[in-house]
């Protein structure tokens, strides 16, 4: 029960709050801020390929590898979608707020939106290259740079991925629950069975959505551990095992601060006012709380990632190059080991942080010529 539930019908408690005579400044500036950011992507955005990133040896956008169908603009549609995605979510996330403001799974809508801010880091650390024919942000915009090639506008669609297994999982968890009674399992450890359900349908999910987007050439994973991996060495190998796993370490535990109990609080909430996080505003304190925990886990993420990296055993690179316009993002030298003939890009952070597996002298095809184009092997 909660406490306006619980107060006698007669209380003031509301009342002696004066009305809200003006508008809602809050409100205003947050509307204001995300329009004036998406005007400053619009003003900013590019399809065209920075020189730090390009192939100058290389025009127009030929491609090497046939994508899912011999239609060329497969990029085209996530794209759109994704910005239809965004519109309809801000339209629908107004509307829920005025309905339920301060409401946990909002909160988590907010939070698991704004931790685009690390994607560049967290494309860099897995060797996810996009395709540079995206719309995306300028190159050399600081943390941008970390990306191998480019970093897109898609990616503020992340809501729908790391938040959306847990709706399914949730109304799954229910139905156990009121199925088998209270004294089951999914009923006296509510968050494990959650997580469990999240960590399924999460690895599931990654796994069918992921494949379908390398599959059109959206992006690749250009290195990859061989064992555990679909399709290693093409230009289509995705790291089943550790990629739809680690997306897991974001979606677990934001299902799980979301989860209400028969007291009607959150995780989230009840960590907030354990840690006495701005007690008088007690929402502002829980999206504190929800913000700095997802994004240690999308940092855990990166580190599972980053420790593939630097152990030197991501050694399956996908073959052909799939995008001849931009150069070759080899900061470890294994493209060069493979006969994959330049020019090479390292990107950023590609020194001490590749780990002592980085070789970027190696001879070229000192491994194979597996990945040399055709002409060389003529």
């Amino acid at each position: 029960m909660t406490t306006q539930e619980s107060l006698p019908p007669d209380t003031t408690t509301d009342s002696s709050k004066p009305a809200r005579t003006g508008p809602n400044w809050g409100r205003v500036i947050a509307l204001i801020g995300w329009l004036g950011f998406w005007a400053m992507f619009l003003a900013v955005a590019r399809t065209d390929v920075d020189p730090r990133v390009a192939n100058p040896n290389v025009e127009g956008r030929p491609r090497p590898v046939e994508f899912l169908t011999a239609f060329d603009h497969w990029q085209i549609v996530p794209q759109v979608g994704a910005l239809l995605m965004v519109v309809v979510l801000t339209i629908v996330f107004i509307r829920a707020w005025r309905r339920n403001p301060g409401s946990p799974v909002l909160l988590m809508v907010l939070v698991t939106t704004v931790i685009v801010w690390q994607d560049p880091i967290m494309n860099w650390a897995p060797y996810a290259v996009y395709n540079p024919a995206l719309v995306h942000w300028p190159e050399n915009w600081p943390l941008v740079m970390m990306s191998p090639t480019v970093e897109p506008f898609i990616v503020f669609g992340y809501v729908t991925f790391y938040f959306g297994p847990y709706f399914p999982a949730i109304w799954i968890l229910r139905k156990l629950q009121a199925k088998w009674g209270p004294e089951a399992f999914v009923s006296r450890h509510p968050l494990l069975s959650l997580g469990g359900l999240v960590l399924v349908i999460g690895f599931i999910f990654d796994a069918i959505l992921e494949v379908s987007l390398v599959r059109t050439g959206l992006y690749i994973y250009s290195q990859a551990i061989p064992f555990g991996t679909l399709f290693p060495g093409s230009t289509f190998q995705f790291p089943l095992i550790w990629e739809s796993l680690a997306v897991t370490f974001v979606m677990v535990p934001a299902a799980i601060l979301v989860y209400r109990d028969d007291t009607g609080k959150s995780v989230a909430e009840k960590l907030a006012a354990k840690a006495r996080l701005f007690p008088t505003k007690p929402v502002l304190g829980t999206f504190i709380v929800m913000f700095v925990i997802v994004n240690v886990a999308y940092f855990a993420y990166g580190s599972w990632f980053w420790a593939i990296k630097a152990s030197g055993l991501a050694t399956s690179v996908a073959c052909p190059w799939p995008y001849p316009e931009a150069k070759i993002y080899d900061p470890q030298g294994y493209y060069r080991a493979n006969g994959a003939e330049g020019p090479y890009s390292v990107g950023k952070w590609a020194t001490w942080q590749q780990g002592p597996s980085r070789n970027v002298d190696v001879e070229l095809g000192s491994k194979s010529n597996r990945c040399a184009s055709e002409d060389a092997n003529e």
